[in-house]
């Protein structure tokens, strides 16, 4: 499979390694992207593994807690001026305590539900579009419940930028629940504890380590136990309850939340437009357009 620019690209802003290294890893594993990122991690070029998602579209989250109920959405825009329209708040939050309402079970279902008196909720986007001049979208939303004994954590980052929700279960302590929601924002875990890791994803990543322990030279009889001590620390970089509490560098979240006398049950992170692909440029323009100025 031949090698193009925009594929050398797509690489280095996935692993921040060089573009010679790029096209090599790409080369070697005949242009596959997932396979190549193993390559530059086994030779310790790349220093993660996952994927850095390109942010495109604009718009804004919203958490939204009501008694034992709580919902966070994600509704887009094309540009960041218009999700800081008053129009487009007062969308999102019209949005967000119909969800609470009506607790659609998914996207389909929420869209051609009745916001208002012969109204569905798509028709009430699209009447806001129509006002505000931009494409605009409900993109997903979490709906969650707890009991009169648990706690919900709402936080928005730079403005709903970032919309974090957490569910703490056998404390009431809500602004602990926030906190933890804090961290979620700032650190961005994967699960919330280990026991969450597929044993595939623990396999790969144990296979990956293993091999960068012996392309760094290390003695067979010594490598199992780093590997093993580095898969430890993978998990605290993905699992909430491992990780040092932004807070309190001192605690870890788990315990932070067992001081409260709770656990994290769940928790749910929207940051605005990931995974959503922006229009690709051809990277060998770009290139030749740079050299040129």
């Amino acid at each position: 499979m031949a090698v193009t620019a925009q594929m050398v690209k797509e690489l280095r802003e996935k692993t921040g390694a060089g573009m010679m290294d790029c096209k090599k890893a790409l080369t070697e594993t005949n242009g596959d992207m997932d396979k190549a990122i193993d390559f530059l991690r086994e030779k310790g070029i790349a220093k993660a593994a996952k994927k850095a998602d390109r942010i495109a579209a604009e718009g804004s989250t919203v958490a939204k807690v009501e008694g034992n109920e709580a919902v966070v959405l994600e509704v887009n825009s094309e540009t960041d001026f218009v999700a800081k329209n008053e129009g487009f708040k007062e969308l999102t939050e019209g949005l967000a305590s119909h969800l609470l309402a009506k607790k659609p079970a998914n996207l389909e279902e929420a869209l051609a539900q009745e916001i208002e008196a012969g109204v569905t909720v798509e028709e009430y986007i699209n009447a806001a579009i129509a006002k505000i001049g931009e494409k605009i979208s409900l993109r997903r939303f979490t709906i969650l419940t707890k009991t009169d004994n648990d706690a919900f954590g709402a936080y928005l980052h730079m403005g709903g930028r970032i919309g974090v929700l957490t569910l703490l279960e056998g404390t009431t302590d809500a602004e602990a629940a926030k906190d933890v929601a804090m961290h979620v924002a700032a650190v961005n875990p994967k699960y919330v504890s280990r026991d969450e890791v597929s044993q595939e994803e623990a396999d790969h990543e144990r296979e990956i380590l293993t091999q960068q322990a012996l392309n760094e030279g290390k003695p067979e009889n010594i490598v199992a136990k780093m590997v093993e001590g580095r898969l430890s620390k993978y998990f605290e970089d993905i699992c909430l309850n491992d990780q040092s509490f932004v807070k309190n560098p001192d605690l870890k979240v788990k315990q932070f939340v067992e001081s409260k006398g709770g656990i994290v049950k769940t928790f749910i992170r929207y940051e605005v437009g990931e995974g959503i692909e922006k229009r690709q440029d051809n990277f060998a323009e770009e290139v030749m357009n740079q050299v040129k100025k």
